[in-house]
């Protein structure tokens, strides 16, 4: 995937952020016979070899170049170990929808740490008004949720918890941009996923206690829906990432079509939830957010008119 137009990328984008916002719902009924680090523990490894059979061929990096396994773990630690601590913790604590606004801020906190990290990637004006847009949608779609009423300070520990994830991911994200040029993108994904699972699962055998093998009959569709999820949406996010000319932030504002998807696809499935006003006027920010940043983006690599 070394040549793609604009609009191929932004449709792979798309497919990855709408596929990552069914996994609230898919979390929440597997979280209801299971623990949290367990259930991501076990979702990340069946994800990483769903996918080894189509990297197997570039094992062999490995023997040439061990030094690379580190920079996976890096990756992987930020990227699925932190990310998604944070994220499983926080969603037992918080709502579907909630949750789903919440990681919402992922966008602007990558959009800021590439301003800083990554030659190249500046903040624009266009760029600028298009992540306000954004923000103030999901400033909105929070406070009209009162999380201060429903559950008091414990709601405003979920929120942190899952924005300090989005934090780890922004970090992960501009590892994958600026050191894995030479890693292939199968390869990277397959192995950052499983090793982030295996530390997941480490981490519920301690913090959780003794393993569960059997569950009940419902809970498994939840979990192999949610590690092809995993495997397919990393699998093109860490494609598009390595693509020369990518900008981590521009890419990552699509990011606010999950907290959109998430909220819907949560209200329209699970059973204590219901949109309103303030959430949908919310919404609309985000749309305009994301439809004024592509266009923008588009007008700037148009060709000059001759």
């Amino acid at each position: 995937m070394n040549e793609i137009s604009l609009t191929q990328r932004n449709l792979l984008a798309l497919v990855a952020c709408l596929l990552w916002s069914t996994a609230f719902i898919g979390i929440k009924a597997g979280l209801q016979y299971t623990t949290p680090f367990q259930f991501a523990g076990y979702r990340f490894m069946i994800s990483g070899l769903i996918l080894l059979p189509f990297s197997y061929k570039s094992i062999r990096l490995f023997k040439s170049r061990p030094a690379l396994i580190l920079r996976i773990l890096l990756i992987s630690f930020f990227n699925t170990f932190m990310l998604y601590a944070a994220f499983y913790y926080g969603i037992t604590i918080l709502s579907g929808a909630l949750t789903a606004i919440t990681v919402g801020s992922g966008p602007i906190i990558t959009a800021l740490l590439t301003h800083l990290y990554i030659r190249g990637d500046k903040m624009t004006m266009r760029k600028l008004v298009s992540l306000m847009c954004g923000f103030a949608g999901i400033t909105i779609i929070s406070i009209s949720r009162k999380p201060w009423q429903a559950a008091g300070l414990q709601q405003v520990i979920g929120i942190a918890i899952i924005v300090s994830g989005n934090l780890f991911s922004s970090i992960g994200n501009i590892l994958v941009a600026k050191r894995t040029a030479d890693v292939p993108p199968l390869l990277l994904t397959s192995m950052q996923i499983f090793l982030g699972g295996f530390g997941l699962f480490i981490l519920s055998v301690f913090v959780e206690g003794r393993p569960v093998i059997l569950y009940p009959l419902p809970y498994y569709p939840a979990l192999f829906w949610l590690a092809f999820i995993s495997a397919a949406a990393f699998g093109i996010w860490f494609s598009l990432l390595k693509i020369p000319g990518t900008r981590v932030s521009e890419l990552n504002i699509w990011k606010f079509i999950i907290p959109v998807g998430g909220a819907l696809l949560s209200w329209l499935v699970l059973p204590d939830e219901s949109p309103d006003a303030g959430t949908i006027s919310g919404m609309i920010f985000v749309g305009i957010g994301i439809i004024a940043l592509n266009y923008s983006i588009a007008k700037e690599k148009a060709p000059a008119p001759t």
